[in-house]
């Protein structure tokens, strides 16, 4: 029977980080006194992120088990015109699972920072900003209308900005976190637009409401053009998504966010920011069913994400960056099974992504934390026996990542794979290829940054920074509890969640409601439904399948290139130099956006500072207009003399003048 949700709890999940991060934030930090010492404040925004985690479980249980659910306004801020804008919650499945994951990744990273952020002086700030970014977060995921939607879209942009520049006396975080905003900008925009094409011809911003107008959006044109109006609005939204989750070519800001404290990039990564673009998509499926030229351009956009990120992890040797184009390639994942409408399977990846990658982030940080703030994996190895479990754990991470059988990444990983070839838009064929190739290159780079970390040789004295540091004769160490403990309780759903939940969420009534797909036109998941038969099967079928061929010869080629045959990638190097210089390059899309985009964007404001503001505006109108009315008014002056003959002269001309006109013009 289903039951409604308490509105109440709802709002204690939404607020509880709020609270925590509004103490540590005032009290903690020398805005309120600085009163309020760094165990209190972890206390207390530990505390809050626990009640959230915590209820959201309790209502996750209640949505499964007793068909509970919510869907109301809460406060209405104001009406204008008939359009309502609002602040409600809308819980289903889909936003309950997201409240788990987001809070439960967060509550994970926020015990992690106590070790991690130790000495750090900006303790108590940290605290109250990663609170506050999961609040946003749970504000994105819980809203029932695009205007809460776009809130909770714009306050992760905004703590996103706070965080990765965090030490913002770093001139390479300040640049970064200033990219970040502005490519989020460019996304924003395109996002903006949309929603404001949704309320114009909706005439509402609630999701309930605008769905059931959908096939009236389905039926009109873009005004002054034959272009659907639906697909214009989908495209819009997508553009959104692609500055949010990272994709190409609004990529770019993404991997600059490792200049961030490790933590806050893990949560980035996993649960918040870049999860945004594809939960909304999800959410928005009832629209995006109704236009496969957007579909195809979700999908295409995809596929290139997911391969030539890929690619560019390959070069990388900042352990960070390494996960990082992980990360991207993994979204590219995402939106690829989008593209595909297999919104629930996007969805189920990014809940089975969300744990392993946590779990990665925060083992690189452990990693960096044991070798005393060393990032480059190339001064690493045999690791392993010096830091145990973090060896075990990044370990269990990696073989979720490339799709190991029975761990929860090949879960969701091969679904994907499944519902693409069973795609029968025109983008599929381009995109099964991208995400086959992108198993190889997922398997080769993580396994190459495993090798080079944990086994190998030891080659600690051969960083040439290390020697100017006070910690260089020393030995890597384990971490402390506070930081392995998150690593074990994320290696666990890292491992088993994709085994219990692929059937529900992919197969049965765990999304019902929440996602639409339209069987007839996009039939890949009912097709893959048919040859599903259960978690064991599919995990036994893999054995023989062609994506664990393609992640086991990347894991063998990286293990012989770099444990058997280490000379092996340096000749390649040399051979293959320009390729090289290339993926170093990163495409050279940041040197294109720098100087062509960024310059060119100078360029024509300063054309139009100095030719259209002062010239224009303050030159010809401003300026202009008071020497116009001072000239007419020295005129003026020359016509009043005082002289009454003058005025009189003035009359008899005029008179003059008249008569001529009347009696000898017009006669």
């Amino acid at each position: 029977m289903n039951t409604t949700l308490q509105a109440s709890t709802l709002l204690t999940i939404a607020l509880a980080p709020l609270a925590g991060s509004m103490l540590a934030g005032i009290f903690g930090t020398a805005l309120g006194g600085a009163w309020m010492g760094r165990k209190l404040s972890h206390g207390l925004t530990i505390l809050g992120v626990l009640v959230s985690f915590v209820l959201s479980a309790q209502t996750l249980v209640q949505v499964v088990q007793e068909g509970a659910s919510f869907n109301e306004t809460i406060y209405t801020w104001m009406v204008v015109g008939g359009l309502k804008m609002e602040v409600g919650f809308l819980v289903d499945g889909l936003s309950a699972m997201m409240m788990c994951v987001v809070t439960f990744v967060s509550l994970m990273v926020h015990i992690y920072t106590i070790g991690y952020m130790e000495e750090d002086e900006g303790y108590n700030r940290f605290f109250a900003y990663i609170s506050l970014f999961t609040f946003a977060m749970l504000m994105l995921v819980m809203s029932n209308n695009l205007l809460q939607l776009f809130f909770g879209w714009e306050a992760v942009g905004l703590v996103s900005y706070l965080l990765i520049g965090f030490w913002f006396n770093k001139p390479s975080a300040v640049f970064a976190n200033m990219k970040a905003f502005l490519v989020n900008r460019v996304g924003d925009f395109g996002f903006i637009l949309g929603i404001g094409l949704i309320a114009a011809y909706a005439g509402s911003l609630n999701y309930t409401e605008v769905f059931a107008k959908t096939t009236d959006l389905g039926a009109l044109t873009l005004p002054g053009t034959s272009w659907m109006l639906v697909t214009v609005i989908c495209i819009c939204l997508f553009i959104g998504a692609m500055g949010k989750s990272a994709q190409f070519p609004l990529h770019v800001w993404l991997p600059d966010s490792m200049e961030g404290p490790t933590p806050i990039s893990a949560l980035i990564h996993a649960a918040t920011m870049v999860t945004a673009g594809i939960f909304m998509v999800a959410r928005m499926s009832p629209l995006f069913e109704l236009s496969d030229t957007a579909l195809n351009l979700i999908m295409v956009v995809g596929s290139i994400t997911a391969l030539f990120m890929g690619f560019l992890g390959i070069v990388q040797n900042d352990i960070k960056r390494v996960v990082a184009y992980s990360t991207l390639s993994q979204l590219g994942y995402m939106t690829v099974a989008l593209g595909a409408s297999a919104y629930s399977v996007a969805v189920f990846h990014l809940m089975t992504h969300a744990f392993f990658k946590a779990l990665l982030f925060l083992a690189a940080g452990s990693v960096i934390m044991g070798m005393h703030h060393n990032q480059d994996i190339r001064y690493m190895g045999g690791v392993r026996k010096y830091m145990p479990i973090t060896w075990i754990t990044s370990l269990l991470g990696s073989l979720a990542l490339i799709g190991t059988p029975l761990f929860s990444g090949f879960y969701s990983k091969d679904s994907i794979i499944e519902a693409v070839a069973r795609s029968n838009l025109p983008a599929s064929g381009w995109a099964f290829f991208a995400v086959m190739a992108g198993v190889f290159i997922t398997a080769f780079y993580s396994f190459r940054m495993y090798f080079l970390v944990f086994h190998g040789k030891e080659r600690f004295d051969q960083n040439p920074e290390a020697h100017h540091g006070h910690h260089s004769h020393h030995a890597p160490h384990e971490s402390p509890w506070v930081v392995t403990l998150p690593l074990v309780l994320l290696a666990i759903p890292s491992v088993l969640i994709g085994y219990f939940t692929i059937e529900p969420m992919l197969f049965g009534d765990f999304f019902k409601g929440a996602i639409y797909v339209n069987a007839d036109l996009h039939p890949a998941m009912r097709e893959f439904q048919k040859d599903f038969h259960g978690a064991l099967a599919m995990a036994l079928h893999a054995l023989s399948s062609v994506p664990l061929l393609m992640a086991m010869s990347g894991l063998t080629l990286s293990y012989y290139m770099y444990m058997v045959n280490p000379a092996l990638p340096a000749a390649i190097l040399r051979t293959f130099a320009p390729l090289h210089t290339l993926l170093v390059n990163k495409y050279y899309l940041d040197d294109f956006n720098e100087k062509v985009l960024a310059r060119g964007s100078r360029a024509l404001a300063s054309v139009l500072w100095k030719q259209g503001d002062q010239g224009l505006i303050d030159g010809l109108l401003v300026n202009g207009s008071w020497k116009v009315v001072a000239f007419v008014s020295r005129l003026s002056r020359q016509l009043q003399t005082g002289f009454l003959y003058h005025y009189a002269l003035v009359m008899i001309l005029g008179m003059f003048g008249l008569i001529t006109w009347f009696v000898w013009l017009n006669p």
